[in-house]
């Protein structure tokens, strides 16, 4: 058999049927299920009389829309109310875990997966949602997928995929003082673009991925779908078996031994041949900062605002001045001097421990700016649990943030927490497009500690000088 790269090792074991020129039908392991794209799949199921056809390879939980405020988890939106509920019923009616809100292991969707240890190596792995790339930090194949991919997966327990090309991006040199794995992928995005990985699974390996912890994995695959890919992974290693070992969902005794031997062989073959690899080095990245409507407009934290006069390109010339028109910032002006209103720590790329530890440890006896409005939300209930028994809740609480339930909150525009039209915000989420956050919302995405330092400076700021 010719030499194979991870993906392609996994795709080969979950063909159902091959019908050529790349195009498979695929088998589906696990399936995360949210209260946004499952109400059309639902009612499709059901109009064609069809059942789930494997209730307990499915997981619901309800995450976008559900309010993150400590005052009974009371939704402003009726719409928001009535996708949560509608999630509620039809999990219940069609046999499948539904997580509540008030339990111990709600979360944000790709927050709970793998603390659940319901995301595994070598499987395949779908959510109604874009950011399901983050569960390849454990070596599977995962992706988002519609509403009517959804409603497949439901009665048939497989999807007709197109293969992907291979991408591998060694990142090489380790991370410098207050550089984390936010700072590489938003400097990887701004190097190769957000069309960089379209079409290619990126797989990513060297000595500073081999450093990370399975967190950072999360957040470095997460954004590749921010890089044009829908598929970012990493191949397992021991610290993926630490992570899993013990896991509600994980297997136990003797399948956790043999699950064990399966995981740590999978991994690319040495001559495998990839149609595209790059190798990027992060030793000497500074913190970095979005300053315009995608990562692609990402600059070190001491840069200056670009200027759409040094663009020969009339098309891109235009397009950068109507960047800066929204995001309201004038060509040359540092990033450092920019002042915001709002600060956001939380999402499914930097709501864990590992990112409220970060950002406490900028925050331990300092104060909020007057006048700033900071949130910070846990990406889950067992994570708040977590931070609440180290006292990191404390830590906010008392620098000024407001310390929130679990849910998506600010990342997304779709529940009770949203900036307003102007409102500038320092955020650790993963997408700035006009509009995420909030109609006419400015968002400067960056790590949890450059947020943390912002919120302090009342401006956007370098981490560095807090450390």
């Amino acid at each position: 058999m010719c030499p194979r790269t991870l993906y392609q090792k996994i795709w080969d074991q979950h063909v159902v049927t091959d019908y050529g020129n790349d195009e498979a039908l695929l088998y589906v392991d696990r399936h995360l299920v949210q209260e946004v794209s499952s109400p059309q799949a639902f009612a499709t199921i059901e109009k064609q009389g069809r059942k789930v056809r494997r209730p307990e390879a499915h997981v619901a939980v309800a995450d976008h829309a559900v309010p993150t405020k400590r005052d009974g988890r009371r939704f402003a939106d009726e719409l928001a109310q009535a996708q949560v509920d509608r999630l509620k019923q039809n999990a219940k009616r069609h046999d499948i875990t539904y997580l509540p809100m008030e339990g111990d292991r709600h979360g944000i969707v790709h927050v709970i997966g793998p603390e659940l240890g319901f995301t595994l190596p070598g499987s395949v792995l779908v959510c109604g949602d874009s950011h399901t790339s983050t569960h390849g930090a454990f070596g599977c194949i995962a992706f988002g997928i519609g509403a009517s991919e959804c409603a497949t997966v439901f009665a048939a327990q497989s999807l007709r995929q197109r293969r992907q090309k291979t991408m591998r991006v060694n990142l090489e040199g380790g991370l410098p003082a207050g550089v984390t794995v936010k700072d590489v992928i938003l400097a990887l995005i701004a190097k190769i673009g957000t069309g960089g990985g379209v079409g290619y699974a990126i797989e990513y390996a060297g000595s500073t991925v081999r450093d990370l912890s399975m967190e950072s994995r999360m957040t470095l695959c997460n954004m590749s779908i921010e890089a044009g890919s829908r598929v970012g992974m990493v191949a397992p290693d021991e610290k993926t078996i630490a992570y899993l070992k013990d896991r509600p969902l994980a297997p136990k005794a003797e399948l956790w031994d043999a699950a064990v031997t399966s995981w740590m062989s999978l991994r690319s073959d040495e001559d495998a041949v990839f149609d595209r690899e790059i190798t990027f080095d992060t030793s000497t990245l500074e913190p970095q900062v979005s300053w315009g409507t995608t990562p692609e407009h990402t600059l070190p934290v001491n840069g200056v605002v670009p200027d759409p006069e040094t663009l020969q390109d009339d098309g891109k010339r235009e397009k950068m001045r109507k960047t800066l028109e929204y995001m309201g910032l004038t060509p040359g002006t540092r990033l450092s001097d920019v002042a915001i209103d709002t600060v956001f720590i939380g999402s499914c790329t930097n709501g864990r421990i590992e990112d409220l530890r970060a950002a406490a440890k900028v925050l331990t006896d300092r104060k909020v700016s007057p006048g700033i409005r900071a949130i910070a939300v846990p990406g889950s209930a067992s994570v708040k649990a977590i931070a609440e028994a180290e006292g990191l809740d404390r830590v906010f609480l008392a620098a000024g943030f407001e310390w929130r339930d679990a849910g998506c909150s600010m990342c997304v525009g779709m529940n009770d927490d949203r900036l307003s039209k102007g409102e500038r915000s320092a955020s650790t989420s993963n997408r700035n497009f006009e509009g995420r956050q909030g109609i006419g919302g400015r968002t400067h995405l960056m790590s949890p500690q450059m947020a943390a330092a912002a919120a302090i400076a009342g401006h956007i700021t370098d981490v560095r000088d807090y450390l």
